[in-house]
């Protein structure tokens, strides 16, 4: 629900981005930028936009680090765009039981209410990309200007 959030607020700002399964517990959400605005910038507007979506389900979401301290709350979690984190890439392959692969998915993918984030595998990531071919490709090659947020 909270990736469907952020596709209906990123479409109201007119930003192209990108849902990808990360394999193991989430979904993480990439937003090809052009290059400008430096990292405090971009950070501060992936805060801004992901507390407002938190914002409209309050019910939902726990901004504290802790799992424990969640109280089975969804962080929405900004601070991985950050210096000194990594990032699953697109098309990894996971160390977990059934080889998961981190996948980049379309938009109308997350209305599927069996859509898990380890739905892809070793087994089944080719074949998809020959179907549905490189869904990651539209980050790479268009980056685009982030507008103001108010």
């Amino acid at each position: 629900m909270l990736a469907r959030l952020h596709r209906t607020a990123l479409a109201h700002v007119g930003v192209r981005a990108r849902a990808k399964l990360t394999g193991r517990r989430g979904i993480q959400i990439w937003i090809p930028v052009n290059r400008g605005p430096d990292f405090a910038t971009t950070r501060a507007w992936v805060e801004r936009l992901s507390r407002s979506v938190g914002a409209v389900v309050p019910e939902l979401v726990s901004w504290k680090w802790g799992v424990a301290a969640r109280g089975g709350l969804a962080r929405l979690d900004y601070t991985q765009n950050a210096v000194n984190r990594t990032l699953v890439a697109p098309y990894s392959p996971r160390p977990a039981p059934g080889a998961p692969v981190s996948a980049p998915i379309d938009w109308d993918e997350l209305d599927d209410p069996d859509l898990r984030p380890d739905a892809f595998t070793i087994r089944t990531i080719l074949p998809r990309l020959a179907d549905r071919g490189d869904l990651f490709r539209e980050v790479l090659h268009h980056p685009q200007d982030l507008p103001p947020l108010r």
